[in-house]
């Protein structure tokens, strides 16, 4: 049986990914060819500072039969780029290079024949410079997609939030009906064509016990409309109070629950989970997943990240 490889973009070089992509290679057989966007160069240099050995295959991003990789070697497209540390101080430096990488990733995504994309970390202000709010709108926008969702998931427990990386205090004026249904949508149908089940989704106020002193209660006007609408198309709740619906007995009712902001529902989700989650983007033409970490640069070079996060994600995609 032929399976379709896993496209893994290293991202930030001077982060913990290559380290924990290295571990992940010697925790597991994978039955998914790897093939990875990275720099020889930089590879070679991390590989020799973390003690780890395996030959590596170079792969021409235009002319590469897929059906004849195995994970024998690190199947690699080079991309050019090279620095006198093995690990320097994260900055724009290495702008060009990411972009690059993303670059050919995308090209490949978007001939179809692979549709299993996991990214390493980057650097959301040196690399994005406030363009987007995150990498999962970076990509989306490069496939013209308006209509994402960022799906932080867990078997026993996933959380979306409705807004990602917005300063608090734009919250409010960034949620609206339309963005909550649309979102629900993404991950009611996911879970249907995924795993073939409808999942329970519990929807969270903005508010503290969804109240609110001001006469403009966002919990009245926005969200129950937008559950109303939802209840005769999904299996959904709410809105719930975001202090008490992560305690054990009411967590344990859902499979989904969804916040209005990102540390509304993050901070909880990694406080139960911690590396046990992927981050996953829906509403794209191929399955996107990124390991639920940072760059981390007070770990470069240390040899003791927990990789986890990938083995979760390649565990994922490592079905057929």
């Amino acid at each position: 049986m032929n399976y379709k490889p896993i496209l893994v973009n290293a991202g930030e070089p001077n982060s913990i990914f290559l380290e924990i992509f290295f571990k992940t290679l010697k925790l597991k057989k994978i039955k998914s060819p790897i093939i990875l966007i990275s720099s020889e160069k930089i590879l070679k240099k991390q590989m020799k500072k973390l003690k780890f050995k395996k030959k590596i295959n170079l792969l021409n991003k235009d002319n590469f039969d897929y059906t004849k990789l195995n994970n024998a070697s690190i199947n690699l497209i080079n991309v050019n780029y090279d620095q006198e540390k093995v690990f320097e101080k994260i900055s724009k430096k290495t702008n060009k290079f990411i972009e690059k990488t993303f670059q050919i990733s995308f090209e490949i995504l978007k001939q179809g024949k692979i549709n299993k994309f996991i990214n390493g970390p980057i650097s959301k202000k040196n690399f994005l410079s406030s363009k987007f709010l995150g990498i999962t709108e970076y990509i989306s926008n490069k496939f013209s997609v308006n209509n994402n969702c960022m799906l932080i998931y867990n078997k026993s427990l996933s959380v979306c939030p409705i807004t990602t990386h917005l300063p608090i205090k734009q919250v409010a004026k960034n949620i609206n009906k339309k963005k909550i249904v649309q979102k629900v949508l993404l991950i009611n149908n996911f879970y249907k064509k995924k795993f073939k089940y409808i999942p329970k989704i519990a929807v969270l106020g903005l508010n503290p016990h969804c109240e609110s002193i001001d006469r403009y209660n966002e919990d009245e006007r926005i969200i129950k409309p937008a559950i109303k609408y939802l209840k005769k198309k999904c299996n959904i709740s709410g809105p719930f109070s975001a202090d008490t619906i992560f305690i054990k007995k009411l967590r344990k009712e859902f499979d989904v629950i969804v916040g209005m902001y990102h540390d509304q529902v993050l901070t909880p989700m990694k406080t139960l989970y911690e590396y046990d989650a992927i981050n996953i983007t829906l509403g794209l033409p191929f399955i996107r997943i990124s390991p639920d970490h940072g760059p981390n640069e007070k770990m470069l070079g240390k040899n003791l990240s927990n990789p986890t996060s990938l083995l979760k994600a390649i565990n994922f995609l490592d079905k057929n």
